[in-house]
């Protein structure tokens, strides 16, 4: 009876130690998922940018930018200080209820595609693709294409930090890559 005891404390410390050296580690971005992001949005909790990285599980650049860019430290860290960032299936089977309506799955062909990834994406279903919208789900930009971490970064910062109010992105990029080539 001790021993069981003694392996269970061992285990739920460590578990909770674990848990701990996870919210500590800023070595990945805190994804959430689309429910979460429109329960934060509804109940007025996000105050944050929006960005939704539309993607499918068949999509090798999807997996690459996975496996890269959301790994660079930089782009980790601008995303989970500036944003609420947002992993969706474009594909998704799953019904979503959002503002009173309930989006759905649509089959077409062999695949198909989520109502809520068409008005996302403008109707353009290409993968990757990061959807970038204001603290209230509202537009300010979709991107598609892969990105490696130092081609997304400038524009995160632009977003994220939303220069994008007061400075045009020709002169945000300009000055950005100054001060980046200056070591800033």
């Amino acid at each position: 009876m001790k021993k069981a005891l003694s392996i269970i404390l061992l285990v739920t410390g460590l578990t909770a130690f674990a848990q701990e050296v996870k919210l500590e580690d800023n070595s990945s971005v805190n994804w959430v998922t689309i429910e979460e992001a429109i329960r934060q949005v509804e109940n007025g909790e996000n105050t944050k940018t929006i960005i939704i990285d539309a993607y499918t599980d068949w999509c090798g650049w999807c997996k690459r930018m996975d496996a890269t860019t959301f790994k660079h430290p930089e782009v980790v860290k601008t995303l989970n200080e500036s944003f609420l960032a947002v992993k969706f299936d474009a594909e998704a089977k799953r019904d979503i209820e959002f503002r009173g309506n309930t989006l759905k799955y649509v089959a077409s062909g062999r695949k198909g595609y989520h109502e809520l990834a068409a008005a996302l994406l403008q109707g353009k279903l290409s993968y990757p693709t990061l959807v970038f919208l204001n603290e209230n789900f509202e537009m300010i930009q979709p991107i598609g294409g892969y990105r490696t971490g130092d081609q997304l970064l400038p524009i995160i910062k632009f977003l994220g930090e939303k220069h994008y109010l007061s400075t045009s992105w020709k002169k945000f990029s300009k000055e950005y890559q100054a001060n980046t080539e200056d070591g800033k």
